[in-house]
């Protein structure tokens, strides 16, 4: 691509055919002991039951429905949003801490990355435009995600979705506040309808 054209972004659900592009995002190593987005969807019992992984685990997940989507600029994998129904979530679910704000059955987003590299070059605002966008076509009535808003920079090891300011740069609101708390700070609960 010549220096003067704007790259291609994409966003599609994480399915067997696209495991690959999505591990490469969250784990290029292979690393064994990963999470592999799993630590909201199953107990350690559960991925057991699913694989000898964590990875084997999650194929086994992605090849009964997907679990995220990736987004691509110009074909190349660079970032992964674990997002689905509420209701599938169990961590969420069972949460004393993140409640739900009402009854709406909302998609929650649990997880954002961005692969190492791509970083800071606006992968994250095509990444959540792509899963709000496939969320909507699978009929969710709202988005929520659970970032925090810091003062400043945020502990970089919280994988748990991210800042506030990311959301809102995609159009996301405070809807209100959870009990939860990151980097002693209380999170929010944003909520985005689909368009």
């Amino acid at each position: 691509m010549a220096a003067d054209e704007d790259p291609t972004w994409a966003t599609h659900p994480v399915t067997p055919q696209r495991f690959e592009d999505f591990g490469d995002v969250i784990n290029a190593s292979r690393r064994k002991t990963h999470c592999w987005c799993l630590s909201h969807r199953c107990t350690q019992q559960q991925v057991a039951e699913l694989g000898d992984t964590r990875e084997d685990a999650m194929r086994a997940l992605t090849a009964r429905e997907p679990q995220g989507v990736v987004t691509y600029r110009d074909a190349e994998p660079v970032g992964w949003c674990s997002i689905g129904p509420r209701e599938h979530i169990p961590r969420l679910v069972r949460s004393k801490l993140i409640r739900p704000v009402d009854d709406l059955p909302v998609w929650s987003i649990i997880c954002v990355v961005v692969r190492g590299g791509h970083r800071r070059q606006g992968v994250t605002r095509h990444l959540l435009e792509g899963a709000v966008a496939y969320a909507g076509k699978r009929g969710a009535p709202a988005v929520e995600a659970y970032p925090v808003d810091p003062p400043g920079r945020m502990d970089t090891t919280m994988a748990f979705v991210g800042t506030r300011a990311m959301f809102e740069a995609v159009g996301f609101d405070v809807v209100g506040e959870t009990d939860a708390v990151a980097s002693r700070l209380p999170r929010l609960v944003m909520r985005r309808t689909p368009t």
